[in-house]
């Protein structure tokens, strides 16, 4: 089973480029201008045109509010919006009507009781993103490259549809995914050589983890 993989923090379009060639189904366009991966929303837009039907166009906010969201969807037409701070399911919801566009609920997992706070968004959101909880001191609330215990995700049900996210990289990327059986996972730290700056030799290693990974796991893609 092929894993979906998105690619989070692309600001260049050689990036951008290289992602969707070598296997990305999804890529990921940040807007929270605390984060190194920051860009504008007109400069996403024109990375995103080069792409678009090749792969899925994700906007990533951070509490943003109708403004903001306005602004963003109006100039990157993204296929999906994946909020990334503390919307509440009501938030959830409204940002869904108001936009008519999929939404994808990230939330950080730290310990087991993290996984209960799914539960309020369930039906509401379209799919999760689970990441790890940020460090102390850190005002990012991802791509700090550092990963959670996967084998929480033991106790997860089945039909919960999730990104995997968190500290992934081309070395541990096989282990996640035979401990988790995830199906799709989020990468942007792990890709990079410099805060914000993609490496494509980065790039293809992962992505050549992920390949090796695919060919020895259940086809079913359960948990090993």
């Amino acid at each position: 089973m092929k894993t979906e993989v998105k690619i989070c923090g692309l600001k260049t379009t050689e990036a951008v480029e290289h992602a969707v060639a070598h296997g990305a189904s999804h890529t990921g366009f940040i807007f929270f201008p605390k984060s190194p991966r920051n860009i504008e929303p007109d400069d996403a837009g024109r990375l995103a045109e080069r792409i678009r039907g090749r792969a899925k166009i994700v906007a990533v906010t951070v509490d943003a509010d109708n403004d903001d969201l306005d602004e963003i969807v109006s100039a990157l037409r993204p296929d999906i919006l994946q909020l990334h701070g503390a919307e509440d399911p009501e938030r959830v919801l409204t940002v869904k009507a108001i936009y008519g566009l999929p939404v994808m609920k990230a939330l950080s997992i730290r310990e087991a009781a993290d996984l209960d706070r799914i539960d309020p968004y369930l039906g509401i959101a379209d799919r999760f993103l689970f990441d790890a909880r940020p460090p102390a001191g850190s005002e990012l609330p991802g791509g700090n490259g550092v990963a959670f215990d996967w084998r929480l995700l033991d106790a997860l049900d089945g039909s919960v549809d999730y990104m995997l996210s968190g500290g992934l990289n081309a070395e541990n990327i096989g282990e996640a995914l035979a401990l988790t059986g995830a199906r799709a996972v989020d990468i942007s730290s792990g890709v990079e050589s410099a805060p914000g700056v993609k490496d494509l030799k980065l790039m293809d290693a992962f992505f050549d983890s992920v390949r090796r990974a695919e060919a020895v796991r259940p086809r079913s893609g359960s948990k090993t």
